[in-house]
């Protein structure tokens, strides 16, 4: 389960700060998320995603009985900045819309 879950997040997860990066570009904020958050977010994830894709970390992560919470932890960490990262483009576009 862990193993399905940790394949399929990382790369949606990684796809999701892509659109975010683009949504943050378009938008006129004071705080620039993009070079805060949003890229070094995406390197992380890249660098995970690359493993995934490695043979020998795949056999690696096959066998693994323990540390899984490690793993899972950079799914949590990940899908809770992306999503504080999408409340605060909706908080602008709200803002926005509101001028």
């Amino acid at each position: 389960m862990v193993d399905r879950v940790y394949k399929a997040g990382i790369p949606q997860l990684r796809r999701d700060l892509v659109k975010l990066k683009e949504e943050f570009t378009r938008l006129d904020m004071g705080t620039d998320w993009t070079r805060l958050r949003v890229e070094p977010l995406l390197k992380h994830a890249e660098v995970l995603e690359r493993l995934l894709n490695d043979p020998d970390f795949a056999n690696e992560y096959s066998r693994l009985r323990r540390g899984v919470v490690m793993f899972h932890s950079d799914l949590v960490y990940l899908r809770d900045n992306v999503k504080a990262l999408k409340q605060a483009v909706e908080s602008e576009k709200k803002r926005k819309n509101q001028v």
